[in-house]
């Protein structure tokens, strides 16, 4: 798909995170006027190159911290997809941004919809986050069901069409915990003022309570390049094609309590931004390693939340203040939750 993508809309620069893949690309490239990279390396550097004013930080997992702090450095504006660079160094981010002039566009349907919900209410002190969940492909499903579900039923959303690894987030709620922690960082409001609601429909994509009690509401159909482009052209709103809102035929909207017993995922990352320090880190560190796991069919559904409550349970908090405190708790983490799973294989 990366090849595809470049011939067809033949950029300055390719680069790819995968070395073992270089070779194959490089070829596939060959006689365009493309260069080609490949590393974390050539990554970070790519994101500081002067031609570029605004970075879509939207790489999988921790992988997309070091990239994102980089071009905050390079001042250049960042339309912030992966939501882990929040969870995992979220008060660094944050700093850091300040510190360079950099804006974060939040490109997360949910958090565009915050952010939208925000515009013109700068002076208006916000009471409530309402952030609305699908409750993905097991929402009615009971704790003795999620037991057995299969990699294949938990890759099926009946909403959105994303990757592997945040299909599987959704199913587990993981998702909607790492963007609790997210909106914390984001709009500056304590965990205590950010509510999960699970939505089905997902119609509305968030809501903003204030202090009147009033609270508005962005609504759209489940399309992500509504909230990309929203970022791209952000004040002003570009007209497109995507799809429309038919309240005609909308039917029902309905709204529910999220379930943090069946859907335990939830729970620990409140838990976690509520201790603060470390915990988010190992918390994301951990569930990456227990996805992976999931997906390769050496984990069942519900022990991912058991391994990673194990994992924050085995590793001591402590404050971290710097990008290497972080990858030193990542690689621990990372160490800690393999070592749990791997028994787990047999049983």
């Amino acid at each position: 798909m990366l090849i595809e993508q470049a011939l067809r809309f033949k950029p300055e620069a390719v680069v790819i995170a995968n070395e073992q893949h270089y070779a194959r690309l490089k070829e596939a490239l060959a006689g365009q006027p493309i260069k080609v990279y490949a590393g974390s390396d050539a990554i970070n550097q790519i994101v500081t190159a002067d031609p570029i004013d605004i970075v879509l930080a939207s790489m999988v997992g921790f992988a997309g911290l070091c990239p994102t702090i980089e071009a905050i450095k390079a001042g250049k504006v960042i339309a912030l997809a992966n939501k882990e660079t929040m969870v995992v160094a979220g008060e660094l981010i944050t700093s850091l941004a300040l510190q360079y002039k950099t804006p974060i566009l939040p490109v997360d349907s949910e958090h565009s919809a915050i952010f939208q919900c925000l515009s013109g209410e700068s002076m208006n002190p916000v009471e409530k986050i309402l952030l609305t969940a699908s409750g993905g492909p097991f929402r009615i499903l009971g704790k003795d069901q999620l037991k057995t579900v299969t990699k294949a039923q938990a890759l099926k959303h009946p909403n959105w069409d994303m990757g592997a690894k945040i299909t599987i987030d959704s199913a587990s709620m993981m998702n909607k915990g790492f963007e609790v922690i997210e909106a914390k960082w984001l709009f500056g409001v304590p965990y205590s003022k950010i509510q999960v609601v699970v939505h089905p429909q997902s119609v509305i994509h968030s809501m903003v309570q204030f202090a009147d009690g009033a609270v508005k509401a962005q609504l759209g159909a489940p399309d992500m390049r509504l909230p990309i482009q929203y970022a791209f052209s952000y004040p002003r709103r570009l007209e497109a094609g995507f799809p429309r809102v038919d309240f005609t035929e909308l039917g029902t909207l309905t709204f529910e309590e999220p379930d943090t017993d069946r859907f335990r995922n939830l729970a620990l990352a409140y838990e976690a931004l509520e201790r603060g320090g470390n915990m988010p880190c190992i918390l994301n560190a951990a569930n990456e390693v227990c996805v992976a796991a999931f997906l390769h069919d050496e984990i069942g559904f519900l022990q991912m939340s058991d391994v990673i409550a194990d994992t924050m349970a085995r590793i001591p908090f402590r404050k971290v203040s710097s990008l290497e405190d972080y990858i030193e708790t990542d690689a621990e983490s990372r160490r800690v939750a393999a070592s749990l799973i791997n028994p787990r294989k047999n049983n």
